[in-house]
């Protein structure tokens, strides 16, 4: 659980996110799933952080959450929430219009505990990028959720887009299970929503129009009108791994250096809370100023790890674009990233595999058109014989832990120097990185195909890891398993992971998403 510009902390108007965040707090977490955190911050503001992909998404649950007799028992269990997507989403004035987060069922926010000030749980966030069809430019825009039945802190900025445009909005969630529903009858499909396949949501994640901005901008690189900027190199990184490794390029979120059990989840959006109304504003330079004692918000990410924790240590800075929110300011989106990607693919190129848990079906079986959905929602190539060779389950498994482990043994010293995105899992950034490998092969069900789990952790009192050490032997998946057909995970066929998540994020931990 981070973004298109390559820099490691999002800068803003003569203060950086570096400058903003603290040590986070260690916090007890029981080994399984996601990871809740709260990061402080100086200048008055304290950051409220769910570091789920930062960890390990929490699956999607086969059912959603029901109400019960009890409104305190029932928000202290949901784990699922609601979000309400405005009319025309994709227009100037949807994106300025606030998404409401909402219990599921018909639970209040107050009865699920589907509310920003408790995001660290069950926050919601929402990402537009846009891309001007005629020349290219790319910008951001992170729309507003609030809390169902208030009102924003400060009203969200109007963005101005370009005469010719096309827009793909990303959404996050520190719960289980987060649900679009439309505002009005046609919301949806105004907005090309997609929230799962096959009667089973993705998960924390969804979708609007993901496809055809892609595949736009897919055509206007191959026209060279949109020109994406390489990943860049870094003097800092110990090349490993020979042609498996990505060498001293800068790591990218489809880098099997850097992946793990759910890659390309979450986004990498702030919101501003005010902890004394429970109102939320765009994290702009603006409000943050006129916001006395205000919470940052985030979504714990895959992008939010690499751009903020693992850019700066090793030397490299994300992708970006102009906030249109922010006066123009440089930041970064889950499209920037995933497009910066595709640019530097490296010769092993990880997609989404058909044992992520957001891409199983209900029954946790393998689910080929699922898996294909959400992949093209992130301009990803769908299942084939081609690129199983590389990303099969087995494969997948394979190569993160062929290439991922000498790469954090190679660089142990300098990423050992590094700030731990989540205390609860390990003590800094090495520690961080290891424990979620080897979760990370643990709910891949890598062991199912003739693999050895290379990472052992140290674990404190606490659980976090505070020492690892890496078996670098080359490992080969087993016969049968490593080179699946296309289409062979169909809905129901292959190995069932060896456990999926379910819970929310603060309650089992899993630094996979991250």
């Amino acid at each position: 659980m981070i973004t298109g510009h390559r820099s490691a902390w999002r800068r803003r108007a003569g203060r950086t996110r570096f400058a903003r965040i603290a040590v986070p707090l260690a916090i007890p977490v029981a080994l399984g799933v996601g990871i809740g955190v709260f990061i402080a911050v100086h200048g008055g503001n304290s950051a409220n952080i769910n570091q789920t992909a930062l960890g390990a998404s929490a699956s999607p649950s086969a059912s959603p959450s029901t109400a019960t007799s009890s409104p305190a028992a029932a928000a202290a269990a949901n784990v699922n929430c609601n979000i309400v997507v405005p009319a025309n989403p994709l227009t100037a004035k949807g994106l300025a219009t606030p998404y409401q987060l909402t219990g599921p069922n018909g639970m209040s926010p107050a009865q699920s505990g589907c509310t920003m000030a408790n995001a660290a749980a069950l926050g919601a966030f929402v990402q537009a990028t846009i891309l001007n069809t005629r020349t290219g430019a790319l910008a951001v825009y992170d729309p507003l959720v609030i809390t169902q039945g208030t009102t924003p802190a400060v009203a969200p900025k109007v963005p101005t887009l370009p005469a010719n445009y096309i827009a793909t909005i990303d959404f996050g969630f520190n719960g289980t299970d987060l649900t679009q529903v439309g505002a009005t009858a046609n919301a949806l499909t105004q907005g090309n929503c997609v929230n799962g396949q096959g009667g089973t949501d993705f998960g924390q994640v969804s979708f609007c129009n993901g496809t055809n901005f892609f595949n736009m901008a897919h055509t206007l690189e191959r026209e060279g009108r949109l020109r994406v900027p390489s990943e860049g190199t870094s003097a800092k990184i110990v090349a490993t791994g020979g042609n498996l490794g990505t060498g001293t390029d800068c790591p990218t979120t489809q880098n099997f250096d850097m992946v793990d059990q759910d890659q390309s989840d979450n986004v990498t959006t702030e919101y501003l809370l005010n902890p004394a109304t429970g109102q939320t504003a765009q994290d702009t330079t603006a409000n943050a100023g006129n916001i006395a004692g205000s919470t940052l918000l985030i979504n714990g990410s895959d992008n939010a790890l690499l751009d903020l924790f693992m850019d700066p240590v090793l030397g490299c800075t994300p992708f970006q674009a102009p906030d249109l929110a922010n006066n123009n300011q440089p930041t970064s989106s889950q499209a920037l990233d995933e497009l910066l990607s595709e640019k530097n693919a490296p010769r092993l190129d990880a997609l989404v595999p058909e044992n992520d848990e957001m891409v199983l079906n209900g029954a946790g079986a393998f689910n080929t058109a699922k898996t294909n959905l959400y992949r093209e929602e992130l301009g990803q190539a769908p299942i084939s014989t081609a690129n199983n060779q590389v990303n099969s389950p087995a494969m997948y498994c394979q190569n993160m832990v062929n290439i991922q482990t000498p790469f954090l043994q190679a660089n142990q010293t300098l990423l050992a120097t590094g700030q731990s995105p989540v205390t609860g899992v390990g003590d800094n950034l090495l520690t961080f990185l290891a424990n979620r490998l080897n979760m990370s092969f643990t709910n891949l069900a890598c062991q199912n195909f003739g693999l050895t789990n290379p990472v052992t952790v140290t674990l404190n009192g606490a659980g976090a890891a505070v020492a690892a050490t890496f078996n670098t032997a080359q490992q080969k998946a087993s016969a049968g398993a490593a080179t699946s057909p296309a289409g062979s995970g169909a809905a129901g066929s292959g190995p069932t992971p060896g456990h999926r998540k379910g819970r929310s994020h603060h309650q089992l931990m899993n630094p996979s998403g991250m």
